[in-house]
């Protein structure tokens, strides 16, 4: 059986990795002229998704690009002195396995995995989706599919393409988040440093492979940026107005913005769909049931999502009438309480109050000083849905092969 998948970001290299496992020919076709490699920004990866990283047998070099962050330093806003914590401890109380790792080193480690028994198509996107299975691309020539998989992340061309408008299906969580990238010149290694005050937190951090250095903004907003997805002029003058007099290393992280050699924003956005399926068409990932942005640990999520795909596919023998219901089935209750995490988180990491400010840092000092079951017995308190990230419990799918 042939298959599309549309996005070789995440979910898009996992799903096609276990497809042609299972025994599916797939192209991959992806907007950008090449894998990235350039590191992006850091992403999670909690114990299940660590768990099919290992199958796949990607486990170890995922390990070798780790950024190595495992000490935080906040400075509350106004306070005379920062809050050191362990920031391993405090990620080991969420959950029992984790690496932080560069977002394109992870999606160049999946890519690579399958790289030679999967058909890519660089610098060019999906344009139409015919009910048959029938696809039109923006360069190359027309071509039938059995199934097409939208894997092209939060803002998916396929969704837009067989579901409709991306505003229908999203809901704005009240924040928005940046990143940029700066040199290191203060030599980060294995340190997040985090200025938070009401409503706002940024955050330095490196990874030891880098030469240079990421500062992630997030901030509060009553309604979503006003100016378009590629307005980045207007977009970076949001950040400035945001964090202006914060803190004065906070200044210095603002001067980068128009030096920037890399720079991201967007808003934090769920995406909140009933199904992700419609005839030949499915989705995954950030397209079908995103949490949230920087907050709701959506990498892990489409790692499983992508196997359990794949899994189910394979099982129903490539009967899409059969394998689409169940893999919605499969990750319903696991994209819920990833939705209620995302929004329990962007509550955490973005004080209301100046008492907030206080209680996260002093919260994150006493996860860290704890021994690992009391610290996990804290953060319970402190965070409904605390352990989402380990509770889903992974199928094991046969091996057989689906004839092409």
């Amino acid at each position: 059986m042939r298959v599309l998948v549309s996005g070789a970001g995440v979910a898009g290299p996992v799903l096609a990795y276990w497809l042609t496992r299972h025994g599916f020919a797939v192209t991959v076709v992806e907007r950008a002229p090449a894998v990235r490699r350039t590191g992006g920004h850091a992403v999670d990866l909690f114990r299940p998704a660590l768990r099919i990283s290992a199958q796949m047998g990607v486990r170890a070099q995922i390990e070798e690009r780790a950024t190595g962050t495992r000490r935080l330093t906040v400075y509350p806003e106004g306070a005379a002195r920062p809050v050191r914590a362990d920031l391993s401890k405090i990620f080991g109380a969420a959950s029992d396995g984790h690496l932080e790792v560069m977002r394109d080193d992870l999606s160049a480690i999946y890519h690579d995995a399958a790289c030679d028994d999967v058909e890519y198509l660089f610098d060019d996107t999906v344009t139409a989706v015919g009910s048959d299975g029938a696809v039109r691309f923006e360069r190359a020539a027309p071509r039938r599919f059995d199934l097409v998989i939208g894997a092209d992340g939060l803002h998916s061309r396929v969704r837009r393409l067989v579901f409709g408008e991306e505003s229908r299906f999203t809901a704005f969580i009240g924040a928005h988040l940046a990143v940029l990238t700066l040199p290191n010149r203060d030599g980060l290694d294995g340190e997040l440093r985090m200025h938070v005050g009401v409503g706002r937190t940024a955050g330095l951090y490196g990874a030891r492979h880098l030469g240079d250095a990421r500062v992630l903004f997030l901030f509060r907003s009553a309604t979503p940026f006003a100016g378009g997805r590629h307005d980045v002029t207007r977009q970076k003058e949001a950040v400035r107005r945001a964090f202006g007099a914060l803190h004065p290393e906070v200044d210095r992280w603002l001067e980068e913005l128009d030096r920037t050699p890399a720079f991201y924003f967007d808003a934090i956005t769920q995406l909140r769909m009933d199904r992700w399926s419609r005839g030949r068409v499915t989705l995954v990932g950030d397209a079908g049931y995103c949490p949230g942005p920087a907050v709701g640990g959506s990498t892990s999520l489409a790692v499983v999502g992508a196997y359990v795909l794949a899994g189910e596919l394979a099982r129903a023998g490539g009967d899409h009438e059969r394998a689409y219901p169940a893999y919605e089935r499969v990750m319903a209750e696991h994209v819920r309480a990833s939705r209620a995490g995302g929004l329990s988180a962007a509550r955490t990491l973005l004080p209301a109050s100046r008492l907030g400010v206080r209680g996260l840092a002093e919260g994150a000092r006493l996860i860290s000083a704890l021994p690992a079951r009391p610290g996990r017995a804290l953060l319970r308190l402190a965070a409904r849905n605390s352990r989402r990230h380990d509770a889903l419990p992974l199928p094991d799918y046969p091996s057989g092969v689906v004839r092409n």
